[in-house]
């Protein structure tokens, strides 16, 4: 435990902060399996809503600092093929 006053702060903002990126990240990974699902069940429709939300969630986190940019382009990547495939 710190004996600055300083750090003691630190500490208290450095767990608010983890907190907070833990919800985001709990929430990203559930818009990417919710793209995921559409795909198995083969329903385009919900596949793309949900490929333009986790999108979103993916760009929102590159802004945040949680995921770094090349990372999201991968999942943005990844999970834009799968909803194509069901075009094809």
């Amino acid at each position: 435990m710190a004996n600055i006053k300083q750090q003691m702060k630190r500490n208290l903002t450095n767990t608010k902060k983890k907190l907070q990126n833990a919800s985001f990240k709990s929430s990203m990974k559930s818009a990417v399996k919710n793209v995921e699902l559409a795909v198995t069940n083969k329903d385009l429709a919900a596949a793309q809503t949900a490929l333009n939300f986790a999108s979103k969630k993916l760009d929102k986190a590159i802004t945040k600092g949680i995921l770094h940019k090349n990372n999201a382009a991968r999942h943005k990547s990844r999970l834009t093929k799968l909803v194509n495939s069901l075009n094809a």
